[in-house]
């Protein structure tokens, strides 16, 4: 039913011009701010250092990973490597330390998963404090 006799009715109109205006002044600034690289490859080249070698200090505990992935913490050997075990060893070797430095010294040939256990084992012993040992460079090698 129309009520409206009279009135010639205008279909509303949609102007897409000012809308892709936009869209190109959009694309174009993202085009000039986007830099595009692709990657061939992945290379990793594990860093080294140049100190002196360092004696342990008291807050630290050291934690050593051999490439068979047996762990020592502060000397003692484990004989369970399971991240809980190690996580008590951690507790253990800190004693009264309320927030020792835990120094990973793995091995070049040490698993990552190994590397990870320890630092999930620290977690869970509640410390936050983890540092990596490296082997000095000689000759520049």
């Amino acid at each position: 039913m129309n009520f409206q006799r009279g009135k010639a009715r205008e279909e509303p109109e949609i102007n897409l011009i000012p809308m892709i205006d936009v869209l190109l002044v959009i694309l174009i600034f993202m085009m000039v701010t986007t830099t595009f690289s692709q990657i061939s490859e992945l290379q990793i080249n594990l860093p080294s250092a140049d100190a002196d070698k360092q004696t342990q200090k008291p807050g630290e505990v050291v934690v050593g990973i051999d490439a068979t992935g047996h762990y020592v913490v502060n000397r003692v050997p484990l004989p369970n490597p399971d991240v809980d075990a190690l996580s008590m060893a951690l507790r253990r070797a800190a004693g009264e330390q309320a927030e020792p430095v835990i120094v990973i010294n793995a091995d070049a040939q040490a698993t990552h998963q190994s590397v990870i256990n320890v630092m999930e084992a620290a977690r869970l012993a509640g410390y936050s404090r983890i540092s990596f040992a490296t082997q000095a460079v000689k000759n520049g090698k």
